[in-house]
């Protein structure tokens, strides 16, 4: 099984690295429209829409790796060789996994299938807003709260969720527009689908990823916002390069799309000097 993807550009353009973008929780392919615009005439790129969202939401998630098989099914389908994959919250934290269970550096996690010799060549991972993973002593409160939203996620209107989800202090950077703006946008949602992707990738459930990503010989850069002040803490505390983007919070390929851009176009132009 594969998820439904999009394409940008020409995917034969063998002088550069396909950009893989995976969306966060209640988001599509679709939020990446004004980075994929902008990138697009440089560099091939491939939205995928994750299960339960977009149009792969009737696709049932089972875990990190079901999701991690579904992501490398479709590049697979797509006939990638190489790409860099970019992703964002939900999506950032399936990267790292991705680049920690495929690259040769890394230990592969219990039930993770070993890469065959089709599988494409991973170059670079940009990680916009993921969280690394919990102490273990975190984990059973962060998984009974993921549980009371899947629940409400699968009772309740999203119309009706959705403003109570928008107030978590992770999105204290937006205003009352930009909230009233992403209820809108995301009430299209299929409630159950969002509900089960949110279960199956739970922080709670996600190994810790932060040592992987440091010993990874990998290029790997974070991008956040200046106003989303715990993931900005969170990455100083790294071995990780890292790239502050001014007036951002925790959404900044929405909010900053263009500084967005340029920063994935700089740092795959590093890629491409480490690589040549």
């Amino acid at each position: 099984m594969r998820l439904y993807s999009e394409t940008f550009g020409s995917l034969n353009n063998e002088s550069q690295p396909t950009l893989v973008f995976l969306h966060g929780l209640l988001g599509s392919g679709q939020d990446w429209c004004h980075v994929v615009n902008t990138l697009s005439s440089r560099h091939p790129c491939i939205t995928i829409d994750l299960p339960g969202h977009g149009k792969s939401q009737m696709v049932q998630a089972i875990d990190f790796a079901h999701v991690n098989q579904l992501i490398l099914q479709t590049l697979l389908h797509r006939n990638i060789e190489q790409y860099v994959l970019i992703g964002y919250s939900m999506g950032a934290r399936l990267a790292m996994y991705h680049a920690a269970s495929i690259h040769p550096n890394a230990v592969p996690h219990p039930g993770e299938k070993s890469a065959c010799k089709k599988t494409p060549q991973l170059m670079g991972v940009v990680i916009e807003g993921g969280h690394f993973g919990l102490l273990q002593i975190e984990c059973a409160t962060r998984l009974a709260n993921d549980q009371k939203w899947a629940q409400r996620f699968t009772d309740e209107s999203l119309s009706l969720v959705l403003p109570v989800w928008y107030q978590q202090a992770v999105f204290s950077s937006l205003n009352h527009d930009q909230r009233q703006s992403l209820v809108l946008k995301r009430s299209g949602n299929l409630g159950s689908g969002v509900a089960r992707m949110l279960l199956a990738t739970s922080l709670a459930k996600q190994p810790q990823l932060l040592q992987i990503m440091e010993a990874l010989v990998l290029p790997t850069i974070y991008v956040c916002g200046e106003r989303d002040k715990k993931f900005k803490r969170l990455v100083e505390g790294t071995q990780l390069q890292y790239q502050v983007i001014a007036s951002a919070g925790h959404n900044v390929h929405v909010e900053q799309p263009y500084a967005f851009s340029m920063a994935i176009n700089n740092f795959v132009k590093q890629i491409g000097i480490n690589h040549g």
